[in-house]
């Protein structure tokens, strides 16, 4: 008997081995990372990396995934969008890497989602945008226009009392469809055309004496005002400052911004943003173990006290875990086996609560409203009951309020039309 339990007992630990064996002969899981480094994106998408690089050593630490290890493959698009869809090839194709996390503009991502749509990759996209968007290819970790825009807009109109708006943004597609769906979600709300005023600049712009001067002559008509901004990138620091200048302060006409965070406030004069606001599904300040265990690790990480982090690296903390465990769940990387796993999966968020994958490829977030201090932080004044379902298509635009996405079996449709139950409606209604 004893010598029937060792030969098991042999048997097990030769087949253990054998697995482990195997499993090191695949080599490491190669993990691609897409953000920019240089140019006017830097600012932003250069912590993205290193958030990246800091998830990918603490799992090698506790053992990698599925038994082997985690490799890192970093490139640098340089904030040149043509430029992402050759470093995305360059990543599928020449490196082999097994999922991307990356981009920050939509226009990045647009220019990548025929790359991993033709040779089958996966793209974790980790920033708010103008949804009009469905790829079986591509998770949309950041918020929908229902997760930022439209809850924003909500925030002023009914606690704030605004009622002209200054829709300022840069020029390209994530600007340009998220104030198209807000001018029709205000019209819808009975606000007139005339009191909504649309302005675009160009990446890195910073003469904006004459912007401002309109913004405040706009503001004067009697009507709280406010400023829903989607400017992106370099270009905040010298907006917010001559507004500073021209002596408009956030009780004046409170900006509520999209894309300004931690990261974008630190090293900066913030005197001239204390009180104007930002609308994230995640703030540094808050309150929960998770996240205090999280900020611990990245000061930790970069070795700087003064660190900060910020809402798009939460939802590169989300992708991340979230590949993770389809990946555990499919028992492989597999791109395809990954793509059926992933939905449904949930993990822990940074603000105590958990995110799911949703079948139409987005996930659940709760939304926020933060008060600019001058400390660079926020202060949340305002968020939802709960978590909110990100939706691939607006409820306002004509063209999109009857779609839906839906990724799972047998559906595994991205734009299917509740009315016409037809699939293919379009795939994208969102140019730049």
């Amino acid at each position: 008997m004893n010598k029937k339990i060792a030969a098991a007992m042999l048997s097990a630990c030769v087949g253990f081995s054998l697995a482990n064996v195997a499993q090191a002969e695949e080599g490491p899981i190669k993990v691609g990372i897409l953000h920019s480094l240089s140019g006017t994106m830097a600012i932003s998408e250069s912590t993205l990396k290193d958030t990246m690089l800091m998830l990918i050593e603490k799992q090698n630490e506790q053992g990698g995934l599925l038994g082997r290890k985690l490799e890192p493959v970093v490139v640098d698009p340089a904030s040149n969008w043509p430029l992402f869809a050759e470093k995305a090839r360059e990543l599928l194709a020449q490196d082999k890497v097994d999922v991307i996390f990356g981009n920050w503009t939509s226009v990045s991502r647009k220019s990548v989602l025929p790359v991993v749509e033709e040779l089958n990759g996966l793209l974790f996209y980790p920033v708010q945008y103008e949804g009009e968007e469905s790829s079986e290819n591509v998770f949309y970790t950041g918020a929908a226009p229902n997760q930022q825009a439209i809850p924003a807009v909500d925030y002023l109109m009914n606690d704030v009392g605004v009622e002209r708006w200054v829709l300022a943004g840069t020029d390209y597609v994530y600007p340009r469809t998220t104030n198209k769906i807000l001018a029709a979600y205000l019209k819808s709300k009975g606000v007139a055309d005339a009191d909504v005023m649309v302005n675009y600049t160009p990446f890195g712009h910073s003469n904006w004496q004459s912007i401002v001067s309109d913004i405040k002559s706009f503001g004067s008509a009697g009507k709280k005002t406010a400023v829903v901004s989607t400017i992106n990138g370099d270009a905040n620091v010298p907006f917010y400052r001559e507004l500073a200048n021209q002596g408009i302060n956030a009780e004046d006409i409170p900006v509520v911004a999209f894309s300004v965070g931690e990261q974008e406030l630190s090293g900066i004069d913030t005197a001239p943003l204390v009180g104007h606001l930002a609308a994230w599904n995640y703030f540094m300040s808050v309150d929960s173990d998770t996240n205090y265990d999280f900020i611990d690790e990245w000061i930790d990480y970069t070795g700087k006290e003064d660190a900060v982090t910020n809402d798009p690296m939460e939802a590169h903390y989300i992708g991340f875990n979230m590949w993770m465990e389809a990946a555990r769940k499919a028992g492989s990387v597999e791109v395809d086996a990954v793509k059926d796993a992933i939905i449904g999966v949930s993990v822990p968020n940074l603000t105590g609560g958990y995110a799911t994958m949703m079948p139409n490829h987005h996930i659940t977030k709760p939304v926020l409203i933060g008060e600019i201090q001058d400390n660079g932080q926020f202060s949340v004044v305002w968020q939802t009951p709960s978590t909110v379902a990100g939706d691939a298509w607006s409820d306002y635009l004509e063209g999109s309020k009857d779609l839906i996405s839906d990724w799972r079996k047998p559906m595994e449709c991205g734009n299917y039309n509740v009315v016409t139950h037809s699939c293919g409606a379009q795939q994208s209604v969102a140019t730049q």
